[in-house]
C-alpha cells in the first residue's frame, strides 16, 4: 500500500532548508540557554552578555517589590489555587480587583482577564465575529492574530488582509465590503499598537478617522505598548489620542510586565458576553494565585513608576539615534524595539550571531527570510530600564564592526 505513517510523513525531508537549518541554529540563534538573575546582563554558555532580547520593558521581572510581592503570594496561596475554571471553581477577589484596574487604566468600562496572550487571542476572535461577519487584518499581524482568522468558521472569500499600515487598501476592502456586506454581517478590523519586529506603531489614529465613514469595529493588540507607551503607559491608544476610538483593547502582562497573563478591555455588555463564550477561558483552569496577586503589583508599578517608562525610552533613543548615525537601517521604528536591517546573505546569519558573542559579548536575535525578505538579515533589540546609556555605545560598535568586517563594506 502507498500510505504513509503520520510520524514519517512529518519528519521524511531531512533535506528541507528549514529543517538543516534549524539543527544548525539550534541552542544558538533559537532556544538559547541564557541564566543568572534577569537583567541586562545574563550568562549563556558560561559567559555574561550585554542582552538585548528579554520582553522585559519596565526592568520589573527582578524589581525589588515585585520579587517580595511574588514570593509573599506564592507562601500564602500555593501554585494549586485556584483549583478549577474561573466559571465553575476558580473566581478570586483578586481577579475581579485586577480587572477593575486594568479597565481604569486603560479608560474603558470594563476588562476581562485572560489566561495566554495566544490563546486568549485566537478566542476572542473567534466569539467576536460568525459566519456571516468580515475581518480585514493588517499584513504584519502577529501569529495569533493570524491563527485566529484561520482557526475560525468562515469561509475565506469573507477575511481581507491589507498591506502594513496602508489605510489606502484598507479604506478600499471597507469600500468593497459595504458594497456587498449582509444586513446580519458585522465588520472587524484588527491591528497592532506596536508590531513586534518592526517595532513601528499601528496607524491606529488613522483608522479611527475611518469610523466615520464606515461601520466597523477596531480590534487593537497592544501587547508592546500597554505600558511603554502614552503619558500614563496607557499604552499606543493613548500615545496617539485614540483610545476612545479603540473598540477593544488587547493587552498582556507578558512584555512591560514581565509577568503571565493577558486582558481585553471594551464596553461592559461586551466584556460579559465574552466571559461567557471565550472558550480557551470557560474549558482551561485559571491562572494561580500568586500570577494575579503578582500582576495587582506589577500594574500598580506601571501606573506610578513613570521612570522606568523614561529610563527605558531613554536608553531607546540613544541606541537608535547611534545606530542611524553609523550607517544602519532600523526602519520606521518608534517604539522600545529597534530593528538592524543588515543587507547580507542569510546563511551568514549565523556566523554573524557568533562573533557578536563571542567576539564583543553582545547578545541580541536575529531572523531571516521568510520573516524578512531575502538578502536581509534583521536584528532586533528591545531596551528595557535595566539597561544603563553605557550598554549603547560597544553594542552599536560590535555590530557595526561585525557588519562590515563580513560585508567587506
Amino acid at each position: 500500500m502507498g500510505d504513509m505513517d503520520l510520524f514519517a510523513k512529518l519528519v521524511a525531508d531531512h533535506h528541507d532548508p528549514l529543517v538543516q537549518i534549524s539543527h544548525a541554529v539550534h541552542g544558538i540563534a533559537t532556544f538559547p540557554k541564557l541564566s543568572a538573575a534577569i537583567g541586562s546582563r545574563m550568562v549563556w554558555r558560561e559567559r555574561e552578555y550585554i542582552v538585548w532580547n528579554l520582553n522585559n520593558y519596565l526592568g520589573l521581572a527582578n524589581h525589588p517589590e515585585v520579587r517580595s510581592a511574588d514570593a509573599e503570594f506564592a507562601s500564602r496561596y500555593g501554585l494549586a489555587t485556584p483549583m478549577g475554571s474561573r466559571m465553575m471553581s476558580g473566581e478570586t477577589d483578586d481577579v475581579e480587583q485586577l480587572e477593575q484596574e486594568l479597565a481604569d487604566y486603560t479608560k474603558k468600562p470594563a476588562a476581562l482577564f485572560l489566561n495566554y496572550g495566544y490563546q486568549g487571542m485566537v478566542s476572542l476572535i473567534d466569539s467576536l465575529t460568525t459566519a456571516a461577519d468580515w475581518i480585514v487584518s493588517d499584513a504584519e499581524n502577529h501569529a495569533c492574530i493570524i491563527d485566529g482568522i484561520r482557526l475560525h468558521r468562515k469561509g475565506r472569500d469573507q477575511i481581507r488582509m491589507f498591506s502594513h499600515n496602508n489605510i489606502d487598501q484598507l479604506e478600499s476592502y471597507l469600500i468593497e465590503i459595504d458594497r456587498v456586506r449582509a444586513a446580519d454581517a458585522g465588520v472587524l478590523v484588527v491591528t497592532e499598537g506596536v508590531f513586534g519586529m518592526s517595532g513601528d506603531q499601528g496607524a491606529l489614529r488613522e483608522i479611527v478617522e475611518l469610523k466615520k465613514k464606515y461601520d466597523f469595529r477596531l480590534l487593537v493588540d497592544d501587547a508592546h505598548g500597554f505600558g511603554v507607551l502614552g503619558a500614563n503607559g496607557g499604552g499606543t491608544g493613548e500615545e496617539q489620542d485614540v483610545q476612545d476610538g479603540i473598540d477593544l483593547y488587547f493587552g498582556t502582562f507578558t512584555k512591560a510586565a514581565a509577568g503571565v497573563g493577558a486582558f481585553v478591555a471594551s464596553q461592559a455588555d461586551v466584556i460579559w458576553q465574552l466571559r461567557y463564550t471565550m472558550r480557551s477561558q470557560i474549558f482551561s483552569r485559571g491562572l494561580p494565585g500568586p500570577i494575579v496577586a503578582g500582576n495587582r503589583v506589577r500594574l500598580q508599578l506601571m501606573r506610578t513608576r513613570p521612570e522606568l517608562r523614561e529610563r527605558a525610552h531613554t536608553v531607546a533613543g540613544e541606541l537608535q539615534t547611534s545606530l542611524t548615525s553609523s550607517g544602519l537601517s532600523i526602519g520606521k521604528t518608534n517604539s522600545l524595539i529597534t530593528p538592524v536591517y543588515l543587507p547580507m546573505d542569510p546563511l551568514a546569519a549565523l556566523t554573524f550571531l557568533t562573533r557578536l558573542r563571542h567576539e564583543y559579548g553582545i547578545f541580541c536575535s536575529a531572523v531571516t527570510y521568510p520573516v524578512v525578505p531575502p538578502g536581509i538579515v534583521q536584528l532586533r533589540l528591545i531596551s528595557t530600564a535595566d539597561h544603563d546609556i553605557g550598554d549603547v555605545g560597544p553594542t552599536v560598535s560590535a555590530i557595526t564592526s561585525v557588519y562590515h568586517e563580513s560585508t567587506g563594506q
